[in-house]
């Protein structure tokens, strides 16, 4: 785990979306590294917006896209929470296009938790059962 991406991401903790019409201008700011200042709006998913943001901090390869399933084709597929810089998820079911990104953070025996955007709609730390990892990925420059 790179300790500067997760001090980046933490200094991030507890932004959040706003309610109704307004945006979060830090949300919006995520989108608009990965060139998508065409997002309208906070709500638009951005878990993955979030670690684009964070990896172009570290001067990491990012994977400009926001679906998180995109960061699949980035960096280097690890096995174990200790060399991972990020973990992909999957969402709905493991073939569904859906996913989520983050950063792990910790592990038990059937949850992993990981530091990320849009996580109950916040920069936050979530646990999530593990069976749903598809990788762990070291990230480069």
């Amino acid at each position: 785990m790179t300790s500067r991406l997760v001090n980046i991401a933490l200094s991030q903790y507890g932004i959040n979306e706003v309610p109704g019409v307004e945006n979060n201008p830090e949300i919006m700011k995520y989108f608009k590294v990965g060139g998508h200042s065409w997002v309208q709006g906070d709500e638009t998913a951005w878990c993955s917006a979030f670690i684009n943001w964070c990896a172009d901090q570290m001067g990491f390869e990012c994977s400009e896209k926001l679906d998180a399933r995109s960061w699949l084709n980035i960096g280097m597929q690890v096995d174990s929470i200790d060399n991972a810089d990020i973990a992909v998820l999957w969402r709905e079911s493991p073939e569904s296009w859906k996913g989520h990104v983050g950063i792990p953070i910790r592990e038990t025996e059937n949850h992993i938790w990981l530091l990320g955007g849009n996580q109950n709609n916040m920069v936050r730390i979530s646990a999530y059962p593990k069976e749903r990892i598809l990788k762990y990925i070291k990230l480069w420059r």
